[in-house]
């Protein structure tokens, strides 16, 4: 099998073969070599088989990943693929298994645990991207609201929606009325755990078929979410749709095995028990349990209480895999469009453009048609009314000029319950508003937009305080001449962090919410469903709802804020803006102030963390920052999620495409291209899109 791999001067692959089946093996191939850790750690997340070489810190994962059949559920829906796209999935399946032993010499994390790779089953790419995704609707959001019902009343179930604070993704579509060539141009940055290495792979996979660049997800093949054919362009964010369902569970143990109960009685549950293997530790047996409505992924029988987890590729035993090859085949916006109709998890909002004019807006995925209830909260399963009824027509809007994706309540409103705020979506469209000749480098400052429209609440608040001491009202009155903006070196923004994070912790504390607090603490929800249900992150997320909603009159908002401008004036005041006493917090003293960027610094997840902690860069923006760095207010201003990528798709020229990663091409260790993309990323730059074979150099590789 023959193909060859040349690289830029950023390292990236560019990946040439003569049939798309040559090529799948390629880039299975490439992505065992330039990230053999990455995949092999996914691929055993997938499996449930992690901690066989992590240890105790991946049980619980394991458990949860077994319970909810994740690999069970990427086999079905490989052995229900057309057998084209089931031989392109092979293919690449052996590409990574021929790649495996070179990439793991160059990863001293397989020697550090003992690690030694095994072949790839022809569905571990599916179960990759199910692991990846399996989180993605929130699910586990529906124990919390259905704790807040128990605890505040159901009016309130809604009380800490995250449409009052959370994260996502941005993407915006200019059309060629309103850029400078003609042609449209799309650009966006996805949101996502930033992981080390990067979620994301700069690739260009290209054969007699089609010549395609974009964003790969390793371990998978083609290119799923972020593509630039030449003729036609396409990108997507979450449509915050709500498309998995819980249900509460009555388990009973008989002489022929397990029964659930349902809406017509006991009915018969498979169960059986798997071993975890724990490396440095003792095996752990888990106990699997499956309803007619899904997985058990908490309880079991004899326990007080089980839950189940329905989700429409377990349900179906499709994943809609089939889209990829289509997609990379694709040559005009109806072709995607076609495509995107056999979507099937996570649910997206689809943007895409040709160069003939067309345009496209659409939400593609599968969403149930059931009773309201099962998308806020646990259903009884032997209640009648909670079964699926089908499925809902995905949304789809006309283009006029812009169109813009952040996860906010628009285009996919009728398909969930909680959104992002609208402030980044709003900020997109005023920014994007201020030109009609939009280039592709234009946009960039876009990407790096630090105005944090969220603040507004918490200003008024503070703008409405008096009596009080002389640094806190000097605080006050800095605040409230701040410019809102989120910037690393911004010494404002540090202090209005400060006292947003003190605010949330005061109101956490407040006993208006006590027991909603004590309820949470003595719950036992699994641990990797844990951090959807923690207290005080909820809070904070949710400030600038909890302090515009007319429900819980009796919370002190202004108490609060009073109480959080006395403590960090106070702070301020004792250490000094450098660390002397009687420092001027009105930002007039005479040594150099904390700034935003000193607290508010990347934290990337990694499988195997170092034994020394490295020291990350500070980061600008913020949560609801279009440069939306996330960071959790009243626990930690590190920021664990941002944009995994950014992009920019030119349709008058795929060489003026623009994209940059927060790492590098490469996730190998020593590398030269392991992290050299991250100052770029720092500070907005962007890399062109180079596709021209002349200007590339080819590696010694022929297979």
């Amino acid at each position: 099998m023959n193909f060859k791999v040349y690289r830029d001067d950023w390292g990236i692959p560019h990946l040439r073969a003569s049939g798309a089946e040559e090529l799948a093996f390629a880039q299975g191939y490439n992505a065992a070599v330039d990230r053999a850790w990455q995949i092999e750690v996914d691929r055993h997340r997938s499996q449930g088989t992690s901690a066989s070489f992590l240890g105790e810190s991946a049980v619980d994962w394991d458990r949860f990943a077994r319970q909810a059949r994740l690999d069970d559920t990427a086999r079905r829906c490989f052995e229900r693929l057309d057998p084209a796209t089931a031989a392109w999935v092979t293919r690449y399946a052996e590409g990574v298994d021929a790649g495996l032993a070179e990439g793991a010499a160059r990863a001293p994390q397989f020697a550090a645990t003992g690690l030694t790779p095994d072949p790839w089953r022809p569905w571990s790419p599916l179960g990759i991207w199910l692991t990846a995704h399996i989180l993605f609707a929130g699910f586990p959001t529906k124990f919390w609201r259905d704790e807040v019902g128990r605890v505040l009343g159901d009016d309130l179930i809604g009380l800490f929606a995250t449409d009052a604070g959370g994260s996502g993704s941005n993407g915006w579509l200019v059309t060629g009325e309103r850029t400078a060539s003609g042609a449209a141009l799309i650009a966006g940055d996805p949101h996502r755990i930033i992981e080390d290495p990067g979620v994301y792979q700069q690739i260009r996979l290209a054969c007699d078929e089609f010549d395609v660049v974009g964003l790969a997800m390793p371990g998978v093949p083609g290119i799923a979410h972020f593509g630039h054919a030449g003729p036609v362009a396409w990108a997507i964010t979450n449509a915050m749709a709500d498309y998995q369902d819980l249900y509460r569970e009555r388990l009973r143990t008989t002489a022929t095995g397990v029964e659930a109960l349902g809406p017509d009685g006991w009915r018969p549950a498979t169960a059986h028990t798997e071993t975890i293997e724990v490396a440095g530790g003792d095996p752990v047996t888990v106990g699997i349990v499956e309803t007619e409505r899904g997985p058990v992924i908490m309880g079991g029988p004899g326990d007080p209480e089980s839950y189940s987890l329905r989700t429409p590729p377990r349900v179906t035993g499709e994943l809609g895999f089939d889209v990829l090859p289509a997609l990379l085949r694709a040559r005009t916006v109806a072709d995607i469009d076609r495509a995107v109709d056999r979507w099937v998890e996570p649910v997206n909002v689809v943007q895409a453009a040709d160069t003939s004019g067309g345009v496209l807006h659409r939400v593609a995925g599968r969403v149930p048609l059931r009773h309201p209830d099962n998308r806020m909260r646990p259903v009884d399963a032997w209640a009648p009314g909670h079964t699926w009824q089908g499925w809902h027509e995905p949304p789809r809007r006309e283009v006029d000029g812009v169109a813009v994706m952040a996860n906010e309540r628009g285009l996919a409103a009728p398909l969930g319950a909680e959104f992002a705020p609208a402030h980044r979506a709003e900020r997109i469209r005023a920014l994007l508003g201020e030109h009609q000749d939009w280039s592709a480098p234009a946009m960039s400052p876009i990407h790096m937009d630090t105005r944090l429209d969220s603040a507004g609440p918490l200003l008024a608040l503070v703008a409405g305080l008096d009596g009080l001491s002389g640094p806190a009202a000097a605080l006050r009155d800095r605040l409230l001449a701040w410019d809102r903006r989120m910037d690393a070196e911004s010494a404002d923004a540090a202090r209005y962090a400060q006292v947003r994070s003190a605010v949330a912790r005061i109101l956490g504390s407040d006993p208006v919410l006590a027991p909603l607090a004590e309820r949470i603490a003595a719950t036992g929800h699994p641990r990797e469903l844990r951090p959807w249900l923690a207290f005080l992150p909820r809070v904070g997320f949710a400030l600038e709802g909890l302090l515009t909603t007319g429900a819980l009159p009796e919370l002190d908002r202004a108490g609060a804020a009073r109480t959080a401008l006395e403590e960090v004036a106070a702070e301020a005041t004792d250490e000094g803006t450098d660390g002397r006493p009687d420092a001027d917090v009105s930002g007039g003293g005479g040594g150099p102030e904390a700034v935003w960027g000193d607290t508010h610094r990347l934290a990337p997840w990694q499988a195997l963390p170092g034994k020394e902690a490295e020291a990350w860069p500070g980061l600008s923006g913020d949560q609801d920052c279009v440069l939306s760095t996330s960071s959790v207010p009243g626990v930690t201003d590190l920021s664990w999620r941002g944009p995994a990528a950014r992009y920019v798709w030119d349709l008058a020229d795929r060489d003026r495409s623009l994209w940059v990663v927060p790492f590098g091409a490469s996730g190998a260790e020593g590398d030269p291209h392991r992290r050299d993309q991250l100052p770029l990323w720092l500070t907005g730059g962007l890399i062109p899109v180079l596709t021209d074979w002349n200007r590339l150099t080819e590696e010694n590789r022929v297979r």
